[in-house]
């Protein structure tokens, strides 16, 4: 087991603590889920630089990596679905689940064609997911109705935004497969 490995399961585990400590009935409570989603993400950039800089690289944790993001994503952004309860949190959360889903299924179609390179991660998708990370983090940490959370809100929206366009990158980059009836 590599250190990058075990810093993406540590990422995964510390997911139902986020949800825990979220719902402590104690006015500190987002501000330590937030830190812990903060600590998390962090764990996602460690664990890619070592794997590079240490030659750790695995075919597990090339599967589960972008898995452990995911999974921290969607349940952060449930939470804050529950939390805000209003349609203008649904509607950027949903884009970017939606979104995670079709990625996902494209780049394993992709895969199976021999053409995974095609839909490898571009630079507007890590901008993307660095985006929405802060968004979470903010959202986490503010209390609704706060300055601090309306600027998490545009910046959850300016994520939705930067997920749509690199869905569409994405897509177009697997267009020609996608049109192929051979496929």
């Amino acid at each position: 087991m590599s250190i990058p490995n075990i810093l993406t399961l540590l990422r995964i585990a510390l997911i139902p603590c986020i949800v825990a400590v979220y719902y402590l009935p104690y006015t500190w409570s987002y501000v330590a889920a937030g830190a812990i989603f903060a600590l998390a993400g962090i764990t996602d950039w460690v664990d890619g630089y070592l794997a590079r800089k240490l030659n750790q690289s695995t075919p597990f944790g090339a599967f589960l990596d972008p898995v452990a993001d995911k999974l921290m994503v969607a349940v952060a952004l449930v939470m804050l679905v529950e939390t805000y309860s209003t349609p203008y949190m649904t509607l950027p959360a949903a884009i970017i689940i939606c979104r995670e889903i079709v990625i996902s299924a494209l780049r394993e179609w992709m895969a199976e064609l021999g053409k995974r390179a095609s839909v490898a991660v571009s630079m507007v998708g890590k901008i993307k997911t660095t985006l929405q990370m802060l968004a979470i983090f903010l959202l986490l940490i503010a209390p609704p109705q706060t300055q601090l959370a309306m600027v998490g809100e545009i910046t959850l929206y300016g994520a939705a935004l930067l997920t749509l366009w690199s869905m569409w990158v994405y897509l177009r980059a697997a267009w020609i497969e996608l049109r192929d009836p051979a496929n």
